[in-house]
């Protein structure tokens, strides 16, 4: 798989995703034949393939590394993607989540005894996500201005206090229901893609 440039011989870079995909990512790769180290507090990866570069990065930000050549390949949800808004070829959708082999999905939820009901009732309102981009396109193609807030993490505690509404990933649907939060919608269903 080595690549000549020019007389050089240059390694494939691949980008592994840390947190929620890291843990499936790499027994995938285990099945699949490769033994990665993960060291303690590092992001250098050790493979069993001296014709791969391992690195572990957040997937939001493997999207736009690819695009600028930073990376050959990388696994990063389909949310990562759209949000970094990068241009990349999806080689194929490896259909895993977080716990699971399935699809997660970016909802909209409000407080169970919210008077929202459906987007069009978020006009004015906040809405508190960790995919600002994607909200934001999401509520520009449904006519509605609201202000989308970041939220790096907590989400689900963020309504009625902080905001109005949350976009989260749901993978079971747990936290929502512990938080006392309903889904009003569905914006986006989402897999890691390489």
């Amino acid at each position: 798989m080595e690549t000549i440039l020019s007389g050089e011989t240059k390694k494939i870079t691949l980008g592994i995703p840390k947190g929620s995909l890291q843990e499936n990512t790499i027994q995938f790769f285990k099945e699949a034949g490769f033994d990665i180290e993960v060291p303690e507090r590092g992001y250098f990866l050790e493979i069993n393939d001296p014709e791969i570069d391992c690195f572990l990065l957040r997937p939001q930000e493997i999207p736009k590394y690819i695009e600028r050549g930073k990376l050959d390949l990388g696994i990063s949800g389909d949310e990562c993607i759209l949000e970094s808004e990068a241009r990349v070829v999806e080689i194929c959708d490896l259909k895993y989540a977080k716990q699971k082999i399935k699809k997660v999905r970016w909802v909209l939820a409000v407080p169970a005894d919210s008077e929202i009901k459906s987007v069009k009732d978020l006009e004015g309102k906040i809405i508190s996500t960790e995919m600002v981009n994607l909200v934001k396109n999401y509520l520009k193609k449904n006519k509605v201005k609201a202000r989308v807030e970041f939220s790096w993490g907590t989400t689900e505690v963020k309504p009625p206090r902080f905001a109005d509404a949350i976009v989260d990933l749901v993978e079971t649907g747990a936290s929502l229901q512990a938080h006392d939060l309903r889904v009003i919608d569905t914006l986006l269903t989402s897999s890691a893609k390489l």
